[in-house]
């Protein structure tokens, strides 16, 4: 069994996300030993792995709840979970199609600045005039760009 810090350090998650992953119900809730400390067995950790692993590849909560159900019973096909993989899967292809856009609006951008004064900086012209851009790069619910 392990404490909720070895589980942490094994599935390489931090102690409040696996304290938010049981309050959610993602993970179960942990026994107890007679000190009340939460311990956790290797089912745990291998459930956590999964979350972890589904959330470094873009998957919502939801969809790893989905996928998390869908793994508890083995025996059935995998066509909802390949649905859930294809529309992961579209996502990030339209992300990459915006960023790639991003990028050619940023290159466009300075290419066009003289790199002169601030007042003839084409690139403070182009961001407070979206009107100049080339293309609609509009990433509003995208969430930040890291």
């Amino acid at each position: 069994m392990l404490t909720i810090g070895k589980l942490g350090e094994a599935a390489g998650v931090k102690v409040p996300t696996i304290r938010y992953y049981e309050q959610i119900g993602l993970l179960p809730a942990a026994e107890r030993s007679a000190g009340n400390q939460r311990l956790y067995g290797r089912d745990t950790l291998n459930r956590l792995r999964f979350i972890r692993h589904s959330r470094e590849l873009g998957f919502a909560l939801d969809d790893i709840r989905e996928l998390l159900s869908l793994s508890d019973t083995p025996d059935q096909p995998c066509a909802a979970a390949d649905v859930i993989a294809r529309r992961q899967l579209a996502y990030v292809n339209r992300r990459i199609s915006r960023l790639n856009a991003l990028r050619e609006e940023l290159t466009r951008m300075l290419d066009q600045c003289s790199a002169g004064t601030i007042a003839n900086c084409h690139v403070i012209e182009v961001l407070g005039n979206h009107d100049l851009c080339a293309h609609d790069h509009d990433m509003a619910g995208e969430g930040p760009l890291i």
